[in-house]
């Protein structure tokens, strides 16, 4: 007869062997029959839907739920995909594990970043407000028994993906504690998420599995050490391997255990490496029985408060609750509050009766990116429209081309592969920017790609996987003709001895392309035809900017950009929908066209969420949670990570952004007035109360984000130009007011002092701004604060035990 499964992981700890605590260290856990503890996997991806494991509801990208400003509704984003996880865990719990990775808490320091989609906000107080609620969402309201067991990514420094494992993020004191951990502290100590990853990257020359931050200040962020730290996949392994910090696997095991990671993700399922190299580090003597404890009992606290060492009150989730109505209308109202209003000359919201030309590479399709999850259905801004409107017409506005090589075609042969023959197929270019295009046969709507042998086949759904081997490059030649470049491999594709096309062929063909439809020309006649065009343009999430792959620069793809300006010279009344996991420098447009919105890529309701808003049906209430730059040139390099002295992000830019941050236009119109606060003078760690008068001054109701900020006037350092400290939603009907009341809290206003080690609060009169984004104020106060700043005499200070 088996033992009962203890209650308690410190009485489980007890009665496992050494061995069998080994076997708890891997990403796959292995089971303990003798003691009743079933296997148990960490890693569920649950980023914005539960990803990888099937049908699930995909809510929009993180960046688009930051934008809608609304901590409930991204909660209730949380909770409902915390559900579905319990349901698939229910169907398969050995592959579906309820420790989830997510959220990413990385502050969006650069829009380059090819993983921008997966954060919240280039603010590190606005990442760790949002990011918190959705962890309380996927975490679930018990005070101690969890519906899933949220982790933060990734500690720490993360923001490139150009040789992450390799590139070191170094970080100045004051933004290693104003900047980077703000973001990772709040989650923890609001006991929303109970455990981290470590990232790829190191973080001033130490590997960041190794960095002294995880014993030092991650686990001091909430009320006990039982944070359970995992490590990235192959990450561990980095260390020995391309970091080449130490000599070999087993001193690398070993140093990541004692820096203190937890769980190890090698290997895939194969836990027997890992097994193997930490025994050999016992034996050596480079880690005790103790770091082993110390671990063990981290990933059973977790796994008792996921009820899996007894009964759990979160068994009872419905198999319905799956892609049930009540998450669908959830991923709508996601999606609706998501959209942005950049620029609006009057031509939005669409009257009734409008004939509209829905036109683009976005048109008629919605993308899903690596963390995504399979949509039980989609819907397009172009199906979003249709039906709503008299007359809705579409076009992808991509060329038509044939190839040939020689007097020979490129012909198609179902799903097998492309060779030469007498009759040539179409294909669809479609332009992903950096000269990057796809292929798309025209006949079958496949997208052409190589397989594993090399030859080129027109069976895939679009670009995709891990590694996307759907995309090309056309290398025009002086003569006319044009090598076709396969991205992935390298390799330009030739002509085998069968007449098929192959990367796998020693000599590249040179074809000639002729051009059998103007998708820009063709797009334009239906543009003119409409009253109003509507030009989804954007970026596809698996190319040009993706986890592995950062953005040369921000430019609108060249094809795209052309299209726009081909659509709006035959219809001056031109909508620019972008659809992207990161900004754009959209001058061209802002300069020239009478609106322009921007969403993340909204999930499987993205075409209803957009309609609604260019309908009028729903106010747009999202606002930018990152700058949108004018050009790539304000930028730093790309691995400068000194956010101070480089002047970057909305806290210390000084240039004129595209849009700034916390932008976003409503259909009404509001105005501020009588700002007050509740005292003149305070303390550090005293609450201020600041309110002000919003009235809705427009014919509409409408929806607006009061954003609160201060800037500190004098200081010994250098300080943000201005920063986010509170805000609040308000919906209001034309000519109604409401008194908006904010919240200051003075601890809020410390910097780290590098001479105390340590954050504090000067003496300093701060600006009080109030505004509908960070360039645009529109009541100003100031507040005298008393500091906790000790460089200052004790008589000069009005604070303490007299006042």
């Amino acid at each position: 007869m088996t033992d009962p499964v203890p209650h308690r992981p410190d009485d489980l700890l007890a009665r496992l062997t050494l061995p069998e605590k080994l076997g708890l260290l891997h990403q796959w856990q292995a089971p303990v029959p003798r003691l009743g503890l079933r296997a148990f996997r960490t890693g569920t991806e649950a980023l914005h839907g539960v990803a990888w494991l099937g049908t699930a509801t995909v809510f929009p990208q993180a960046v688009g739920l930051a934008a809608s400003w609304n901590p409930d509704l991204i909660r209730a984003v949380g909770a409902a995909v915390g559900d579905e996880v319990r349901v698939k865990h229910r169907e398969d719990p050995v592959r579906v594990g309820l420790n989830v990775w997510a959220p990413v808490v990385n502050p969006l320091r650069d829009p380059r970043w090819g993983r921008n989609e997966e954060g919240w906000s280039e603010d590190p107080w606005l990442t760790g407000r949002l990011a918190t609620a959705y962890a309380l969402g996927l975490r679930g309201d018990h005070p101690i028994r969890l519906r899933t067991a949220p982790t933060l990514k990734h500690f720490l420094g993360y923001n490139n993906e150009t040789d992450r494992a390799t590139t070191s993020s170094d970080l100045p004191p004051r933004v290693l504690h104003e900047y980077e951990l703000p973001a990772f502290r709040a989650p923890l100590a609001a006991g929303a998420a109970v455990a981290v990853m470590a990232s790829y990257n190191l973080v001033d020359g130490v590997p960041a599995h190794l960095s002294s931050l995880i014993e030092g200040e991650l686990r001091g962020y909430a009320d006990d050490d039982d944070i359970m730290v995992v490590g990235d996949a192959g990450a561990v392994g980095n260390i020995a391997g391309v970091q080449e910090y130490l000599p070999d696997h087993v001193a690398g095991f070993a140093a990541a255990l004692r820096a203190g990671i937890d769980s190890f993700t090698e290997d895939d399922e194969d836990s027997a490496p890992t097994v193997e190299r930490l025994t050999e580090a016992l034996a050596r003597g480079l880690i005790e029985p103790s770091h082993v404890d110390r671990a063990v009992r981290r990933i059973l606290s977790v796994r008792s408060r996921l009820g899996d060492l007894d009964p759990d009150p979160h068994d009872d989730v419905p198999p319905h609750t799956l892609d049930s109505l009540a998450h669908r209308e959830l991923a709508r109202e996601a999606a609706r509050q998501s959209v942005v209003l950049l620029r609006n000359e009057g031509l939005l919201p669409l009257r009734p009766g409008t004939r509209v030309a829905v036109l683009g590479p976005l048109a008629d399709t919605v993308l899903t990116d690596w963390y995504s999850g399979t949509p039980p259905y989609t819907i397009s801004a172009y199906a979003g429209l249709l039906g709503r409107l008299p007359e809705v017409t579409t076009h992808p506005g991509t060329d038509r081309i044939t190839l040939h090589v020689g007097d020979r075609a490129v012909r198609l042969d179902g799903d097998g592969p492309l060779a030469l023959g007498d009759t040539a197929a179409e294909f669809e270019v479609v332009d992903w920017g950096q000269d990057v295009v796809a292929l798309r046969a025209v006949d079958t709507g496949r997208y052409v790609g190589a397989d594993d042998a090399g030859a080129l086949v027109a069976d895939r759904d679009g670009p995709g996987g891990w590694v996307v081997r759907e995309t090309f490059r056309l290398d025009h030649r002086p003569d006319g003709t044009a090598l076709l470049h396969h991205l992935a491999t390298g390799r330009h594709v030739g002509v085998a001895l069968d007449g098929t096309l192959s990367v796998a062929t020693g000599d590249p063909a040179a074809f000639t392309v002729t051009l059998r439809a103007d998708g820009a020309a063709d797009a334009a006649a239906l543009a003119a035809a409409a009253d109003v065009a509507v030009v989804v343009l954007g970026n596809h999430p698996m190319v040009n900017g993706r986890e592995t792959e950062d953005r040369a620069d921000l430019t609108l793809p060249t094809g795209q950009e052309e299209l726009l300006r081909a659509v709006h010279a035959a219809n001056p009344r031109t909508v620019l929908a972008l659809t992207s996991s990161y900004p754009y420098a959209v001058g061209w447009a802002q300069a020239h066209l009478p609106a322009v919105l921007w969403s993340a890529h909204g999930g499987q309701e993205h075409g209803n969420g957009l309609a609604d808003v260019l309908l009028g049906a729903a106010d747009p209430g999202g606002r930018l949670t990152q700058t949108w730059y004018a050009d790539t040139a304000e930028l730093p390099d790309l691995l400068d990570y000194d956010v101070i002295g480089a002047d970057t992000t909305y806290l210390y830019h000084r240039g004129e952004p595209l849009y700034p941050f916390g932008h976003g236009l409503s259909y009404a119109a509001f105005d501020y007035a009588d700002l007050r606060l509740s005292t003149a003078t305070a303390c550090a760690g005293e609450e201020v109360e600041v309110s002000v008068e919003v009235t809705n001054t427009g014919r509409r109701p409408g929806t607006e984000v009061v954003q609160l900020y201060t800037r500190q006037r004098r200081s010994r350092v250098k300080q943000p130009l201005r920063q986010l400290r509170d805000f609040a939603r308000v919906t209001l009907d034309p000519g109604c007011a409401a008194r908006v009341t904010l919240r200051l809290r003075t601890a809020d206003l410390a910097w780290w002092d590098e001479t105390r080690a340590a954050m504090v609060v000067e003496d300093a009169t701060h600006s009080v701004l109030v505004g509908r984004s960070a360039r645009d104020i529109r009541l100003v106060g100031a507040l005298a604060v008393t500091g906790d700043d000790t460089t200052v005499a004790p008589a000069d200070r009005s604070c303490g035990a007299a006042r």
